[in-house]
């Protein structure tokens, strides 16, 4: 007790341990003797070492223990932590956006497509062969569509599991939404509404069709069960779209409109605002008033839950990371889409396909890349509630909010942009809805199920190949000298 009284260094060393915090007990226990020297030597060796971590950055208990009242560092202390180049704080900043860069840009191999997008830009300046343009852009979306998931997957972790579905299936669907607004400022409505709608059919069709098959084969010996309750709402409100879709397309296929031309337009502008008001009463229903509807069901022996529990993911960026990749791979797909829009007619022309499939089936396909790998990752998880919000929580938000916001937005443009997707493409939503919701009805999931969603969908996409849009002009065969 006197000798340890008697000794400065000592009696300071343990007053700051007094402040700080159970972890620097543990890391103060070794008997370090370069710690408890004195204070004439200033071996600061011992310090660099145990105040630097892998990362170059502070540890919080630590940066307490060395905080005086003020709050400030002191002076040596803060000496300490310069390095000859430049400051620490620089060093760690440096540090912070290299890490991030390559845990962001460098961890998939979907990421070697980035090129292409670059290269699409120098080709349209160089040769305007819109046949390469619109590929090379298709090419240059896919991953900024994947990492734009992964960014809102990573943000995701720091909201909740209900919030995270939303922005996921928000952020998902931000790809469809900005080459839609593109295609509305050059007047391609029927661009639009196809792109769109194939957004629906791939979702629902496509997405969901693997996501099952995967996860049915992965767990082959036993059925896959999701949370059968939240199926249903989402079904009744992709009918109710379907429903506000059948009338304006009906309206005009009858000629029964009052004022001709008129009619349609103000009804689809009409139906568009009460959609969105059933749309915002859903997310109510979802993140306030009904909760406990959408809590995941027990997939699995509470062994397999325990152990579901231990692999829950750690972000591996921050928050503030993730808000900045998300407005910088946003806004790069923004430019990409520009590109990509003003290359579909001549790519239509150039590669002798209809702009109807080109609108349907391929520009979907790109834009929920990143929900494709999602919902089968997921389901390969035995996570199928997270699986049905990714998919056909996606296509409820295009179908209830994006196709009226759109209707909205080109009100606004002066674009006459409604709901009157024309009899065929209705027609197939309306089938692809019922079939979906029979595969639904149960509960369950299993290979089999995926694989008739997926033929369902090759039914879809060789049907939109032979069709030809009436409405535009682009998709009219071409005339033969023969």
């Amino acid at each position: 007790m006197d000798t340890e009284a008697k000794d400065p260094a000592t009696v300071r060393l343990h007053s700051h341990v007094e402040m700080g915090s159970m972890e620097l007990k543990s890391i103060l226990g070794y008997d370090d003797q370069g710690l408890v020297a004195a204070p004439e030597k200033k071996d600061e060796s011992p310090l660099k070492t145990l105040y630097s971590s892998g990362s170059g950055s502070f540890e919080p208990p630590l940066k307490a223990l060395y905080s005086s009242g003020s709050g400030t560092f002191e002076p040596d202390l803060k000496a300490l932590y310069t390095s000859g180049s430049g400051s620490y704080y620089r060093r760690v900043m440096k540090n912070t956006v290299v890490n991030s860069i390559r845990t962001v840009v460098f961890s998939s191999r979907l990421n070697l497509l980035m090129p292409f997008g670059p290269l699409a830009i120098v080709v349209d300046k160089v040769t305007s062969h819109h046949g390469w343009v619109f590929l090379l852009s298709l090419l240059g979306i896919i991953p900024l569509a994947e990492r734009l998931g992964y960014a809102t997957e990573q943000l995701a972790c720091y909201t909740g599991p209900t919030v995270g579905g939303l922005l996921n299936a928000t952020f998902g669907n931000a790809t469809e939404l900005i080459i839609s607004i593109y295609a509305l400022r050059n007047g391609m409505i029927r661009v639009v509404q196809q792109s769109l709608l194939g957004s629906i059919l791939s979702n629902m069709l496509l997405v969901l069709g693997c996501a099952f098959f995967a996860g049915g084969l992965v767990f082959s010996t036993r059925p896959q069960v999701f949370n059968k309750p939240t199926a249903a709402v989402n079904s009744g409100l992709l009918l109710m779209a379907v429903m506000g879709l059948l009338f304006p397309a009906l309206l005009h296929s009858t000629h029964t409109e009052l004022h001709f031309g008129k009619s349609e337009l103000a009804l689809s502008r009409f139906t568009s605002c009460i959609m969105l008001v059933a749309y915002a009463s859903y997310l109510f229903f979802q993140l306030k008033s009904q909760r406990s509807l959408y809590v995941p069901v027990d997939e699995g022996e509470e062994i397999h839950s325990d152990a579901s529990d231990d692999d829950n993911e750690v972000p591996e960026i921050t928050k503030c990371e993730s808000i900045i990749w998300l407005t910088i791979l946003t806004a790069w797909i923004s430019v990409l889409s520009e590109y990509l829009v003003n290359a579909i007619e001549g790519a239509s022309i150039a590669m002798n396909i209809p702009v109807a499939f080109i609108s349907v089936i391929l520009l979907p396909i790109v834009g929920n890349a990143a929900e494709h790998a999602g919902a089968v990752m997921f389901a390969m998880k035995d996570k199928l509630d997270i699986t049905l919000g990714v998919a056909i929580g996606s296509s409820t938000q295009i179908s209830m909010f994006g196709i009226p916001f759109c209707v909205m937005v080109g009100w606004s443009m002066g674009v006459s942009m409604d709901l009157n997707f024309q009899l065929f493409e209705t027609a197939v939503l309306f089938i692809t809805v019922l079939v979906v919701a029979f595969m639904l009805q149960e509960g369950t999931s299993n290979y089999f199920k995926g694989l008739m969603l997926i033929l369902c969908y090759i039914i879809v996409a060789g049907s939109f190949f032979v069709h030809i849009d009436p409405t535009a002009i682009q998709d009219k065969p071409p005339e033969t000298d023969d």
